[in-house]
């Protein structure tokens, strides 16, 4: 499970680290693909197995599946760790995601999101009253 959020710099190579606590479940190698709010979504392969089974569960005669099946697939790509735990982020990952020098990696659960640190900083203010008005239309179950 990955939780929390994390700042680093990526170097002159485009290597970012990850965090430590995220190093196990990565060993295997990880899938890098475009995520839908303009980050990188960062699968260890067990969970880009689930979620691709998913994706091609999908009927391919359907318009709005095939595009989404192109925007996760033909931006996908495959890393692995080095050994001081960290992976370079491809040139169209980055373009798309408005990465330079400063990131932010969010646990997400089952995988991970890497942020430009601005863009991050909007999604969190953003996310942040987003989940006030939901918890205000939740019911408490007690």
């Amino acid at each position: 499970m990955f939780l929390g959020t994390y700042e680093y710099k990526i170097d002159h190579k485009a290597r970012t680290p990850f965090p430590p606590r995220f190093r196990e479940e990565l060993k295997g190698g990880m899938v890098m693909a475009q995520g839908l709010d303009r980050c990188i979504e960062v699968y260890p392969w067990p969970e880009w197995e689930k979620m691709s089974a998913s994706r091609s569960a999908l009927p391919r005669t359907r318009s709005k599946a095939r595009t989404l099946n192109r925007f996760t697939f033909a931006t996908a790509f495959s890393a692995e760790l080095d050994a001081q735990g960290r992976a370079a982020i491809p040139l169209a990952l980055r373009q798309y995601a408005g990465i330079g020098e400063s990131i932010v990696v969010a646990g997400v659960n089952s995988f991970i999101e890497i942020w430009s640190k601005e863009n991050w900083e909007k999604e969190l203010e953003s996310m942040t009253a987003e989940a006030r008005q939901i918890s205000e239309t939740l019911e408490d179950p007690c």
